[in-house]
């Protein structure tokens, strides 16, 4: 759980053009941070997400070849409605992704063909929350965040991934920050009252996952996991409803 004793929470920075959200699987930015991508987009900001797996391996009454592009259509479904029109794939296998020089260069390459001043991705860390009995988190979640921490500086190195250069994606050195959602130790929030609506619409667009997940009505369900996220961290936030980032200065 988050310390509300703790130090006070700063605004994300809010002076940049492009982003680029790199998680693991569709939903991961749902349950995250699409309340603050709603309201990046309506500031008039781009943000492209980039997705390392289509989640098939999520739904255990469907196999991967038939759960794969049904998830694959509830991503783009759920970006759209906060404003997303962007949506990649880098086919990573889902729940055996792993940490190493494929996983880097692949999201290198993405950050070279995006161009983001600001790059997003979920918690790399052992656990959800701090402290005794915090929920463990998933390998494929570790290893993309870290990856994506990585290839923030791989991007900008010609020396690294040369390969890359040579298909056309000059090295991108204009990360500023790489924000991490869900971590035990955030630094920045931004109010998720703006978005709030839209975050709720866009998780529920991962209907099949969600009908797999919880016997609760999803609408529900979704209302109060999202309600109830934002709310954690809003005494550290000046009583608002906040998305919360671990950010990360380059």
């Amino acid at each position: 759980m988050i310390d509300t004793d703790a130090q006070e929470l700063l605004e994300m920075p809010g002076d940049w053009t492009r982003a680029l959200a790199v998680v693991a699987h569709p939903d991961d930015l749902e349950y995250g941070c699409a309340a603050a991508v709603a309201a990046w987009t309506d500031a008039g900001k781009e943000v492209t997400y980039v997705l390392a797996t289509r989640g098939e391996a999520g739904i255990d009454t469907l196999a991967p070849d038939l759960c794969g592009p049904i998830r694959e259509q509830e991503q783009r479904d759920s970006a759209a409605v906060v404003g997303v029109d962007t949506v990649e794939f880098l086919d990573h296998r889902d729940g055996v992704i792993e940490y190493g020089l494929g996983l880097r260069r692949d999201i290198a390459a993405a950050i070279r063909r995006h161009r983001p001043e600001l790059v997003i991705t979920l918690n790399h860390r052992d656990t959800w929350g701090g402290g005794p009995g915090a929920p463990w988190n998933t390998p494929d979640h570790l290893a993309v965040g870290r990856a994506t921490l990585d290839a923030a500086a791989d991007a900008g190195n010609r020396w690294i991934f040369p390969e890359l250069t040579d298909q056309g994606l000059e090295p991108w050195n204009g990360v500023r920050w790489v924000a991490v959602a869900a971590s035990s130790t955030p630094t920045h929030a931004i109010d998720a009252t703006p978005g709030l609506d839209r975050a709720i619409r866009s998780l529920l667009c991962h209907r099949a996952y969600i009908e797999a997940l919880t016997d609760e009505d999803p609408e529900k369900y979704v209302r109060d996991f999202l309600t109830t996220a934002t709310s954690r961290a809003s005494a550290r936030f000046g009583d608002r409803p906040a998305v919360t980032f671990e950010l990360f200065a380059r």
